[in-house]
């Protein structure tokens, strides 16, 4: 009996599926990657299982990047598994390929990304034979679901669409993942090419998404650089009424934005305000006309209504959860996706849609009901209003087939959540408060606007007064938000009454000089909705229809591309601001220079989705599109690979640091920092590269290295072949050749380390004790080496050997941390290490090993992500037998090498009880000797008693006074004054 079988995106989708048609096919066996019957097979992808790839001929290695392998146009693309997900692709094809399976249905999520999934998969399983894929010869229909309820699903299958119907679907996926490839790999190696000219591996990625996204942050800097402030004032005025005071800002009643004072350049002054006063002497007239003066009263109050917000959608989840919680969008994404795949507590999150399918009203009122009845206190109760005012009813707003996309709004779903971790928990309430306010209603408020007029030698000073009073608090009460008293001015903006006719007086009336202010930095909450709304921005009418709801990337990918852009240290996260780096700049002005600024507008976005749509309906071919791609690519190769001009033009800085060789002014230019020379003198020469081993200075840094000679370590270097690496950068004077500076790295190769040398080290601090030896350590070249092991003054010939490196797998190692090391044993932990073996970055602690006689890492215990699973019946104990069993060889090799050197049990010192004054500090319970110091260092170190000026020595407060018997100790006296108030615990 032959079968069909059904690919779905998502293998919770592949189960929705095998529920809805359980009732008419029949019940489902389940296996291990599907799940099958009489008449279908069905299983899932897990997102994208293949991606697309240059045959390997066209595939040239990073490193090996110039402009002799650009375009690169294959004619083909192949196909290769994405790497995590080879497993899974394996089963799907497995079942594709089934002799009795001689139908597909492809049930991936309705839109052009779900198309391209199912289509990739499709073409891997039909093979290759002679570099030509095969086609697998099995007749495709497509399910076309907009809502995942039962009948929904029922009713998809009994209207299922045909190939054809697809086709123009399908070439528009297709055509627009080849098209991000041929611009993002070209456009990348042809900037790379172009910056790597000078030497070295200068990566410069672009891309139809990041680079646009990049760009609006970058003009938004631009903006900010090039303010300037103005003042300007406001005038505030208290009045007095029978019935209490109130305050008032004047304004002018004759101002219009229209007719409001422009730019020198012609364009409007988004400054301008009517309660705004551009000199101080008006606004002081202003001021002194009024002060004391009685004015009439004029006043009108309405009601208004505010209606909840709309239900999520990815992004607005994101900026929101960025704005409440401060979660990155990446975290809000993680967060989600969790509370989607692993606790079932919420609905599909990677969705552009605010609105639900209009069958899902059941489905709604069954989650309220499942709301009102949860352990969640502060939430059920108005879930269960809810349900007892049947407000969940058929409202457009809401349910609307017609903005509902691939996915509809992110919900909550049937199944209460437990063993939330806390922030997985603040998310889940975060999009519950949201659906269940959506069905409340609004919140009514009474809205006053009084105006105070002063009149004076024929002249009107108005002066407004709002009020804001919340009456009904509707869906904000869900919120924590009440209807404010009337005698309750505080929580409320309630305005004092005044009589009609009554007569008040302006009993105080004060400028407030202020300042204007530049735009704010893009935060990752409006910087995704910036992305969100790019085509707003853009001028032609078609684009921008083609663009509406779309924007820049999808809700599933901004995230990424934000990380990504500072991932290639594009961008910055300081606190919650995003800040472009120079590296960004350099790349905005080269797209301006080379011509090619199409690839930093969302305009190219808007054209290409015009022209996908075309070919949605048919009415453009994939060939055309495929041949304009092909052509604007060999266009940004070309102007890139003929660029001849010694610089690309630009706004470039001018360093404060004069020019270390003749004292000459130095200018930034595309590539280079360069001496001008002096007013009237010719430039000498002098000039050091902008972006050594593709890592760009920040102006400060060039002006540092100017000034100091010397900056670092810096991380973010590239080497050749494209590795990154951490070092120092020197200016050192080159004697034989220029007679003039250079720049070079330092790898702290420094010449008296291992000489033989004399090393005087009597100008410095040191940094703490040698943990072998007990004599001080010092900052020496690369490292921190003891005084003993190296050739000293007072000892030439070396005995120790302790030393250790200030950049340690790319992590630069701050003389902070090994103050700490020496001190506690272990310094914080760390986040920059990078595998020599994986290249991958990495957390640890560095320690002293006393047994190995060196520094060490120590890596963070082990937690699990999620809280643990609740266990019943006799699950634990056959949980702990496989765990014991898995662990028993590594235990046997233990036992085995203990039991072949067997070793003293070494003293820890455990047990020693505290003197009276020092339990004060650390506690009264017996503790171990090493522990002692380390708690004693907490508390320095919590109440800042470290000394200012000399960080080896520590300050006493009350409590150390008792212990140290003096004011100050340094860190090298704490063991031995430790000693004398520690005895060993009695038996």
């Amino acid at each position: 009996m032959t079968k069909t079988l059904v690919i779905a995106e998502k293998p919770s989708v592949a189960q929705d599926i095998v529920r809805a048609l359980t009732p008419t096919a029949g019940k489902f066996d389940k296996h291990d990657d599907h799940f099958e019957n009489e008449r279908y097979v069905v299983t899932s992808a897990v997102g994208h299982l293949v991606e697309i790839q240059a045959p390997e001929e066209f595939d040239v290695k990073r490193g090996k990047w110039s402009f002799a392998n650009l375009p690169v146009i294959p004619p083909h693309f192949d196909l290769k598994p994405v790497d995590k997900t080879k497993t899974r692709l394996n089963a799907v094809v497995k079942q594709a390929k089934r002799k009795d399976v001689t139908q597909l249905i492809n049930a991936c999520d309705a839109g052009r990304e779900g198309e391209l999934i199912f289509r990739l998969i499709e073409q891997y399983a039909g093979g290759q034979k002679n570099g030509q894929f095969l086609p697998l010869n099995k007749p495709v229909r497509r399910l076309w679901l907009q809502s995942m309820t039962p009948q929904a699903i029922r009713d998809g299958f009994e209207s299922l669409r045909t190939e054809a119907q697809m086709q123009g679907l399908a070439d528009a996926a297709r055509s627009r993942s080849e098209a991000d490839w041929l611009v993002g790999i070209n456009g990348t190696r042809a900037m790379t090419a172009f910056n790597s000219r000078d030497g070295g591996f200068f990566l410069t990625t672009v891309g139809r998404v990041q680079t646009p996204t990049l760009s609006v942050v970058v003009e938004r800097e631009e903006q900010i650089r090039k303010f300037v402030s103005r003042d300007y004032w406001e005038i505030h005025g208290t009045f007095q009424a029978e019935a209490g005071q109130y305050p008032g800002k004047w304004f002018d009643a004759s101002w219009k934005k229209s007719t409001a004072p422009t730019l020198a350049n012609g364009e409007p002054d988004a400054e301008q305000r009517a309660d705004r006063v551009w000199n101080e002497r008006d606004a002081r007239e202003i001021a002194d006309a009024s002060r004391g003066k009685p004015a009439t009263v004029t006043e009108e109050s309405k009601p208004t209504t505010s209606a909840s917000p709309m239900l999520f959608d990815l992004t607005s989840l994101q900026r929101e959860a960025n704005g409440r919680f401060g979660f990155s969008a990446k975290t809000t994404l993680a967060l989600a996706q969790s509370l989607y795949e692993r606790h079932k507590a919420l609905t599909y999150p990677r969705t552009d849609s605010r609105a639900l399918p209009e069958d899902y009203l059941p489905v709604v009122k069954d989650t309220m009901k499942m709301l009102a009845d949860s352990g969640m206190k502060h939430l059920a109760p108005f879930a269960r209003q809810a349900v007892d005012g049947n407000y969940v009813k058929p409202n457009k707003r809401i349910f609307d087939n017609a903005k509902v996309s691939d996915h509809f709004a992110i919900i909550p779903t049937l199944q209460a959540p437990s063993g939330l971790s806390d922030a997985e928990q603040k998310l889940y309430d975060f999009v519950v408060r949201r659906f269940m306010s959506v069905f409340f209603p609004s919140a009514e408020y009474q809205v006053t606007t009084r105006i105070s007029t002063v009149e004076q030698n024929g002249r009107k000073y108005p002066f407004r007064s709002d009020g804001k009073v919340l009456v009904k608090p509707g869906w904000l009460a869900i919120y924590g938000k009440e209807a404010v008293n009337d005698d309750d001015e505080k929580d409320g903006k309630n305005l004092v009454i005044v009589k009609p006719g009554e007569t008040v007086q302006a009993v105080a009336v004060d400028t407030k000089g202020l300042k204007t202010r530049p735009p704010a930095r893009y935060s990752e909450a409006t910087l995704l909705g910036a992305m969100e709304g790019a085509g707003k921005t853009i001028d032609d009418d078609e684009l921008r229809e083609a663009m509406q709801e779309k924007g820049l990337g999808t809700p599933a990918t901004r995230a990424a591309t934000i990380e990504g852009l500072i991932a290639e240290k594009y961008m910055l996260r300081e606190g919650r601001e995003l800040i472009p780096t120079a590296k960004a700049f350099q790349l905005m002005t080269l797209l301006r220079g080379l011509g090619v600024e199409e690839l930093s507008k969302a305009e190219l976005t808007g054209e290409w989705e015009y022209k996908l749509a075309q070919m949605e309906k048919g009415a453009l071919s994939r060939t055309d599109f495929m041949r304009e791609i092909a052509e604007m690519t060999q266009h940004i190769v070309k102007k890139a690979k003929e660029y001849d001009r010694d610089t690309v033009p630009g706004d470039y800085a001018t360093l404060s640091t004069p020019c270390p060789n003749c004292g000459g002014v130095v200018k930034e230019n595309y590539r280079r920092y360069t001496c001008t020379g002096k007013t009237g003198q010719e430039p000498c020469g002098f000039s050091f590269g902008k972006s050594p081993a593709g890592r760009t200075f920040e102006v400060v840094e060039a002006d540092a290295l100017l000034r100091d000679k010397h900056i670092g370590p810096l991380e973010g270097f590239r080497s050749k072949a494209g590795w990154p690496f951490t070092a120092e950068i020197i200016l050192k004077f080159d004697e034989e050749e220029t007679k003039n500076w250079k720049l070079e790295f330092d790898f702290g190769d420094d010449k008296n380390e291992d000489t033989g040398e004399i090393v005087d080290f009597s100008a410095q601090d040191t940094v703490g004790p040698c943990p072998i030896c007990g004599a001080p350590v010092f900052d020496h070249g690369s490292n921190y080496v003891c005084e003993k092991s190296v050739p000293t003054p007072g000892q030439p010939t070396p005995s120790c050997t302790f030393k250790t490196g200030k950049i340690i797998l790319q992590q630069p190692v701050e003389r902070e941390q090994v103050e700490k090391l020496l001190a506690t044993g272990k310094t914080d932990l760390l986040d920059k290490f990078v595998s020599m073996r994986t290249r991958r970055a990495f957390k640890a602690f560095l320690i002293w090993n006393k047994e190995e006689g060196k520094v060490t890492f120590e890596f963070e215990p082990r937690t699990s992500k999620f809280p643990p699973r609740k266990t019943f019946g006799k699950a634990a104990p056959a949980a702990k037998k496989t765990a014991a069993a898995k662990k028993a060889p590594a235990a046997k090799k233990v036992a085995a090498k203990k039991a072949a050197a067997p070793k003293a049990p070494r003293k820890t010192g455990a047990g020693l009880t505290p003197s009276a004054a020092l339990a004060a500090v650390i506690g009264t319970e017996p503790v171990a000797r090493t522990e002692v110091i380390k708690k004693l260092w907490d508390y320095i170190k919590a109440n800042g008693l470290q000394d200012a000026t000399n960080k080896r020595a520590i300050n006493a407060d009350a409590k150390l006074k008792a212990v140290f018997g003096k004011d100050q100790v340094t860190m090298f006296e704490l063991a031995g004054i430790v000693g004398k108030h520690l005895t060993a615990a009695a038996a």
